[in-house]
């Protein structure tokens, strides 16, 4: 097996070598103005696509007082101030990352950008109102009240008639959203994008949240809320009416990404019926703006239902959340006997990706509404894109204290919650028009933190020598194509797979973990509509591996890359299948069982467990995880008999 050349460029981002090969499927041609380390072969960027700042009203209610400009900053190598705050504003926290980012995304909310504004502007309309004073007063209290307003889709009572006083206060945030990210984009090092969260929900809270990823400056006047538009077929047809050709904007192009469907009880992903009018129309916008989704983020991952009862796969229980959405979250603080967890049907993404292609074999059209990619990203309140170890984990929030006080005793943060995950993204160079055009063609991949190398083909036939060849890529892409395509096989036959993952090398005070195994993940609907799912370990390392929860110690090793050609020898070609990859590392402690380690806790040894740390001894506490990497999926069906 080729060895992969993979070095930590100043960017952090870690790149497969040439002498390994490299992508050869050029989307943007060279031009004058490309940078100097353009290349058709494509290189691998990490960033973060999913940030808050103190311009969201949850955020700036838990303490956060950092906006656009200084989450860039911090995404570009800088250090960033965390709460809590003392009286002359000296913040008692620095975060800083080890390795910049390639990219980022400030997605504040939509909803309440205006309310927040007044409530911290006397000269405003507004600022004297009994809501704005709770705000300032009482934080949490008034967390709850104007979420659950937006969540309502309901502007608040301050905010004048037809809520004129809060969208125009809303312009102040907005414009420093875009001029933050136009001061940060410094072509060919470091790429920002001008993006926001339209932050709905359904009636039991359930989330619908997306964010939406701008490809250029040229953007909407405001933002384009959940209290414009209730519904995401509402927010789907006021891009498409204010966005793009035939529009007063049309450079503009947007991203519509939905996140957390953990949480969403079955509501983010819901179809009208198929082949009618309404049904057709929905399908190919959704198809057509929702080209991603998120798989992970800091309230757990959304890959698959973990039922420890009946499961064919129990690494779906990764950072699996105890509730099935926001209401049961809040209502679990009260009692846990009130919270529900997630249900089968919750809208996690295998299933999704069974409903299109279920979808697309009853559609005339074949249209299927969901080839989603993946990526993953951090949902930081904290200004803090990137911020993923496992290591210095701060939280997400300042649990909402006081200025002037430190932060309780105890972990950091609520303990299902995690630092989130990271975008992986292959293009040409480090541009906002290279890495739009890589997400909007799906090739890209998410992780859980790691900076995880990952490449993934397929095609009616690939080089058995491939995982030999000094020119992998190149030649796979000759006979394939990349993750997030889609594969139509001329004639029987058996798609075959070639999948090439490296360890992230990590930095010299936090080096990277060898990988254990990779995984195809296969999902398929027959002719007669019955659905099948199958976990395949394609490579393994050979090499046992373990952590001690009571040292975090790692015994054993795994690879530092793993290769594989994979042909399936159960395709069925009356069927549509999609595949998708999953690269795992050895074991390592979670960050909770690295500060309650530290902490000198022993749940075996009750007078260890001092105030604050009850947590680490929960039955629920997962003290050891196995970090991941998930590659976009490749969809695969046959040509239809005639077809030219």
């Amino acid at each position: 097996m080729s060895v992969i050349g993979a070095h930590v460029r100043a960017t952090g981002a870690l790149i497969f070598a040439c002498a390994v090969g490299c992508l050869f499927s050029p989307t943007l041609l060279a031009s004058d103005d490309t940078c100097p380390e353009w290349t058709d072969e494509r290189q691998l960027f990490f960033g973060d696509l999913h940030v808050h700042t103190k311009y969201s009203l949850d955020a700036s209610t838990q303490g956060t007082r950092t906006g656009p400009a200084d989450a860039y900053r911090f995404a570009r190598g800088e250090s960033i101030p965390l709460q809590p705050w003392l009286e002359n504003g000296e913040a008692l926290r620095q975060l800083k990352l080890e390795r910049p980012l390639d990219f980022a995304a400030v997605t504040d909310h939509a909803e309440l950008l205006g309310e927040r504004e007044i409530c911290n502007s006397p000269d405003d309309e507004g600022y004297g109102s009994w809501q704005c004073k709770l705000y300032r007063h009482w934080p949490r209290g008034a967390f709850f009240l104007f979420n659950t307003q937006a969540a309502r889709a309901v502007r608040m009572g301050f905010c004048g008639e037809d809520g004129e006083y809060c969208r125009q206060a809303a312009m102040r945030p907005w414009q420093d959203i875009q001029l933050s990210a136009e001061a940060a984009n410094d072509r060919c090092a470091f790429t920002s994008f001008v993006a926001y969260e339209w932050t709905g929900a359904a009636e039991n809270l359930a989330n619908l949240h997306r964010n939406i990823i701008f490809r250029n400056a040229q953007v909407p006047r405001l933002p384009f809320s959940f209290i414009d538009a209730p519904s995401a077929p509402a927010l789907w047809d006021g891009l498409d009416a204010r966005c793009g050709l035939g529009t007063d904007l049309p450079a503009c192009q947007a991203l519509v990404i939905p996140h957390n469907s953990n949480l969403s009880d079955g509501y983010m992903f819901v179809l009208d019926e198929v082949n009618t009018e309404l049904g057709t129309r929905r399908a190919e916008q959704r198809s057509r703006l929702e080209r991603l989704v998120e798989i992970m983020q800091h309230k757990g991952a959304s890959e698959c239902f973990f039922d420890p009862l009946n499961t064919q796969d129990e690494l779906c229980a990764f950072e699996q959340l105890p509730y099935g959405s926001f209401r049961s979250k809040f209502v679990g603080k009260i009692s846990s006997r009130l919270s529900e967890p997630a249900q089968s049907d919750a809208g996690f993404l295998r299933d999704v990706l069974s409903d299109g292609l279920a979808y697309a074999q009853q559609d005339k059209e074949n249209t299927n509404p969901y080839t989603l990619g993946v990526i993953a990203s951090t949902d930081t309140h904290i200004s803090a894109p990137g911020a993923v170890s496992e290591d210095d984990f701060p939280g997400h929030g300042g649990a909402g204290q006081p200025a002037g006080q430190e932060l309780p005793p105890g972990l950091p943060d609520d303990l299902e919650f995690n630092p989130g995950g990271l975008a992986a993204v292959w293009a040409e160079e480090n541009s906002r028009e290279s890495i739009f055009a890589a997400l909007e063609r799906r090739e890209v991949y998410a992780t859980s933190g790691p900076r995880i190398g990952l490449r993934v083909f397929a095609g009616a036939d690939m080089p058995q020598n491939l995982c030999e060849s000094d020119e992998f890529a190149r030649q796979a892409d000759q006979h394939g194509v990349p993750m997030g395509s889609e594969l139509t096989l001329e004639k029987d036959g058996a798609p075959v797979f070639a999948i090439l993952a490296a360890m992230d090398v990590g930095t010299a005070n936090s080096p990277g973990l060898p990988l254990q195994k990779v995984q195809l993940i296969k999902g398929q609907i027959g002719a007669d509509g019955q659905r099948k799912e199958s976990v395949v370990d394609i490579v393994d390392s050979g090499v046992e591996a373990s952590v001690d929860p009571l040292s975090c110690q790692i015994a054993g090793s795994g690879a530092a890359q793993l290769c594989q050609v994979w042909r399936d020898p159960d395709y069925d070609p009356q069927s549509r299948s999609y595949y998708y990859a999953r690269v795992l590392e050895v074991p390592r402690c979670r960050w909770s069982q690295q500060i309650c380690v530290a902490q000198g806790v022993d749940c075996s040894k009750p007078e260890t467990i001092q105030a604050g740390y009850e947590d680490c001894c929960r039955a629920d506490h997962r003290p050891i995880i196995q970090e991941r990497a998930w590659s976009s999926p490749i969809w695969v069906h046959q040509a239809k008999e005639g077809a030219e």
